[in-house]
Order: C-alpha cells, then sequence, then structure tokens
C-alpha cells in the first residue's frame, strides 16, 4: 500500500511546532519517545470487550498482560484497591461514574465552569448538566479561593446525591477532607475530579484526596505525562449504597458497577494500544526520576506567577500550589480571546479562559491560562521562567506591532533549540 505522505508531511509540520514554540497550555505535556511508540504498536488491532480474564473474545491472553500491568502500576502509584484504566477520556471517567452512582435527574453540586470548573461537573452543554440536575459552588471573589462555606450551604440546601471536587482552571489545592465531612452529614457522595494535579498529588505534593473521596477520576496526560486518555481509582472499594446484588444474591462492590458502567455502559473495545502506554507512563512515574520532575514543575510555577506579579499581572488567588495559573488581563486592556491570538504569532501556545465574576463571554474572556508541565518536560527551570514572562509580556503589550511579534517569535525559536524535543524522530 502506498505511503500517504500527505498526512506523514502534516505529522512533521507538527512535530516542528511543538519544537520551536513555547507550549503553556495547562493540559497539554509532552510524552516520553517510549509512550507514543507504544500507542503504535499492534494492539491497536486487538478487540478485548470486557476486562482481562473476562473478556468477550477470544486472543486476549497477551493485552490481558499489558492493561494488568497498568492497573497493578497504577494501583501501586496511588495505593489503591480499584483501578480502571479503559476509559477514553477523563471526560469518559466522569461519566462512568455519573452511570454508576446516579439515576437521570438527581441533584450534583459541582464548581461553577465559569470559575474554573469542568464541563463534565454540571455544564448546561454537557451530559452532566443535561442528565443530572446540577448546583454551583463558586470562589470568593476577593481571594480567588473555594468558597467553602457556600459549598457547604448550597449542599445542606439541595442534598445532592454527588458532590464534585476539582477544575480545569484553578491553582490552589482542595479541604478534601472538608468536602467529605458536609458530604456524610447530608448522605452525598463525592468524587474528585484529579485531572490536572493527579502528577504532583502521585509524589505527594499536594493534598490526598483518596481517602477522603468516594471515586477519584483522572486523564492520563497533563501532569501524568501519559497518552491522551482516562482512568477511575478508588483505595478503598466498599459495597454499593443502592442495594445491588450479582446473580448469586451477594451484594454488588462499587468496583462491579464502576466496571460496568465503563463497559458495556458507556464504551465498547477499550484501546489496548494506548493502554500499553498507559503502563508504561505509569512504570515512568514510579521512578526517582518523575519525583525530580513533579518538584520542579511547582517550583517553575510558582517562579512564574513571581515573574507575573512583579510585571502587575492579576493572578486569581494571587499564586499557585500546582502546575497552572490563571491570569485576569482587564488591567492590561487586552481580551483573552486576543492574548491567544497575539502569543500565537509569537509561537507561545496558551488558551483564552473565563476567569471568576468574568464580565465578557466564553467566546472571549478576560483571562488566560498558563501551565508549565510541558516546559518542565523540556528541561526548562526556575531562570527560564523570566524569558517565558518576558516574551509573553512584550507580545501582549505589542500586540499590534507585527515587527516586535515577529522578533519575540525569533527569540522564543532560538531559546527553544536550547531543549530539544524527540531529537531521536530526525
Amino acid at each position: 500500500m502506498q505511503r500517504d505522505t500527505l498526512v506523514f508531511d502534516i505529522i512533521r509540520k507538527e512535530l516542528e511546532r511543538q519544537r520551536h514554540g513555547i507550549e503553556l497550555i495547562a493540559s497539554e505535556n509532552f510524552t516520553s519517545l517510549q509512550v507514543m511508540q507504544a500507542m503504535g504498536n499492534v494492539m491497536t488491532n486487538k478487540y478485548a470487550e470486557g476486562y482481562p480474564g473476562r473478556r468477550y473474545y477470544g486472543g486476549c491472553e497477551i493485552v490481558d498482560q499489558t492493561e494488568q500491568l497498568a492497573i497493578d502500576r497504577l494501583k501501586q502509584i496511588f495505593n489503591l484497591e480499584y483501578a480502571n484504566v479503559q476509559p477514553h477520556s477523563g471526560a469518559q471517567a466522569n461519566a462512568a461514574v455519573c452511570l454508576a452512582v446516579l439515576q437521570a435527574g438527581d441533584d450534583i453540586l459541582g464548581l461553577d465552569l465559569s470559575m474554573g470548573g469542568h464541563l463534565t461537573h454540571g455544564s448546561a452543554v454537557n451530559f452532566s448538566g443535561k442528565l443530572y440536575k446540577p448546583h454551583f459552588y463558586g470562589v470568593i471573589r476577593e481571594t480567588g479561593y473555594v468558597d467553602y462555606e457556600m459549598l457547604e450551604a448550597k449542599a445542606r440546601e439541595v442534598k445532592p446525591k454527588m458532590i464534585i471536587c476539582g477544575a480545569s482552571a484553578y491553582s490552589r489545592d482542595w479541604d478534601y477532607a472538608r468536602i467529605r465531612k458536609v458530604a456524610d452529614e447530608v448522605g452525598a457522595l463525592v468524587m474528585a475530579d484529579i485531572a490536572h494535579p493527579a502528577g504532583l498529588i502521585a509524589k505527594g505534593l499536594l493534598n490526598d484526596p483518596f481517602d477522603h473521596c468516594h471515586f477519584v477520576t483522572s486523564t492520563t496526560h497533563k501532569t501524568l505525562r501519559g497518552p491522551r486518555g482516562g482512568i477511575i481509582m478508588m483505595r478503598k472499594d466498599f459495597e454499593n449504597p443502592f442495594g445491588l446484588t450479582d446473580t448469586k444474591g451477594n451484594i454488588r462492590m462499587m468496583s462491579n458497577l464502576l466496571d460496568m458502567a465503563v463497559f458495556p455502559g458507556i464504551q465498547g473495545g477499550p484501546l489496548e494500544h494506548v493502554i500499553a502506554a498507559k503502563a508504561i507512563a505509569f512504570g515512568e512515574i514510579l521512578s526517582e526520576e518523575y519525583t525530580v520532575y513533579a518538584k520542579q514543575v511547582i517550583s517553575n510555577a510558582q517562579a512564574m506567577a513571581k515573574a507575573f506579579v512583579e510585571k502587575d499581572y492579576h493572578i486569581i488567588s494571587n499564586g499557585t500550589d500546582n502546575h497552572l495559573m490563571l491570569i485576569d488581563l482587564r488591567n492590561k486592556n487586552i481580551s483573552g480571546k486576543k492574548a491567544e491570538q497575539v502569543l500565537g504569532v509569537a509561537d507561545i501556545t496558551a488558551n483564552k479562559n473565563m476567569v471568576p465574576f468574568d464580565d465578557k463571554s466564553a467566546f472571549v474572556t478576560s483571562g488566560v491560562r498558563f501551565g508549565v508541565a510541558a516546559l518542565t518536560t523540556r528541561g526548562m527551570k526556575e531562570n527560564d521562567m523570566q524569558f517565558v514572562v518576558n516574551a509573553i509580556d512584550t507580545s501582549l503589550m505589542n500586540a499590534g506591532d507585527e515587527a516586535i511579534l515577529k522578533k519575540v517569535k525569533q527569540q522564543v525559536n532560538e531559546y527553544m533549540a536550547q531543549f530539544p524535543l524527540y531529537p531521536e524522530m530526525d
């Protein structure tokens, strides 16, 4: 069969884009070469509906080994009794938990999308807001921190079936114990979506949600630095609160309900090539090298935040505990949409983002979100963050000057050449 040079030429262009620019999208990272190699392997040919040792197809004895390895390594990372590595994404993982424990119309309580929450935490345009009855808590206007008093008051008022904690644009740690306390009071289950800080939690650098939250979900990319995918986890399995039994009359454990929610509930065959890549990434996370990386992520984020503050940028909550920060650009007289476009011209990739109490629409926004996980993977340190912030500031303050933006782009390309990306692919 003839090689499709058109597609491979496009892939090569994407490699060059990633190499030459500054990647600041908080949801993105660079996998290791072996993770990428695993995603392009013969396991993509194998249908494997079901779970290791419990498949609906023959010939799964080999893919059973990689999936079980992924499960075992993930359990080791977070000290778990249960892990499901099959969800195709974090959104799928959240959907499966909801399917396992909720009925259509049940009340849920999550962080408002406009305050840094996620689509799958109750947004009206998402399954979570369409199938269930969403309620929201927010952040404190003056501090930018989660308003736990609002969360508690709302929980007592609506008595949700499930409280969701976690965010897509929140730079502070979470008080999982406080959330569990009010959940127990009102009879709610708790799901922590740790898609962003998972890699930092894995190394004990942020609060541990597992002893306080019934369910924990995550993506496997972002700070976990694996392939794009999702996972569902529990530190302790427990009897389902619905009295559901198996064919022998035994109470089904929550692990059974979660497995059934993923397959056959929301997905068909798992992506065994991606699961193989997840297994590799989880093995990397168990290494001391990854511990050094995770600590450097936090150091870089804090160095970047400090540099922005020195240039009079308004960081929501005035700093960061994790890998990201959300910046309100209104005092700089530029919208998030415009900032994203301008930075793109300078080969700096970021995303516009609403800020708490935003007066602009989600299509324009007043803010921009930055994350340092990808830059840290490339080997950048605290001192390099000053160059990044200077490049961003010069670009935004000269948004209409193409000559200056072109010069910044040249400086960015030259600077990033110090940090080779996938040299083995040349």
